[in-house]
């Protein structure tokens, strides 16, 4: 729905890649690209603590980082936002 407009990565930290892997296939959330953050240096990076966790980046380089859950609802109108900027 928004695929040409926002870009979805997911950073999986905090464990080793294998169980990494198995979350993303167990979670059916392989429809975009993911990255293994073993050293949690992108975490580090965006000021991420936990999870869930969302790192919002705009077009002009502006973060917005959000430790804690959305839920489908908040989610949907961050990336809705992203996409009419």
């Amino acid at each position: 729905m928004y695929g040409d407009q926002v870009n979805v990565i997911g950073v999986a930290g905090r464990d080793d890649l294998r169980d990494m892997q198995e979350f993303v296939s167990e979670r059916g959330v392989s429809g975009f690209d993911h990255v293994a953050d073993e050293e949690n240096e992108i975490w580090a990076t965006f000021g991420v603590t936990s999870q869930p966790a969302f790192v919002f980046i705009n077009d002009d380089g502006s973060v917005e980082t959000v430790v804690s859950s959305l839920g489908l609802d908040g989610l949907t109108d961050r990336v809705e936002a992203l996409s009419a900027a």
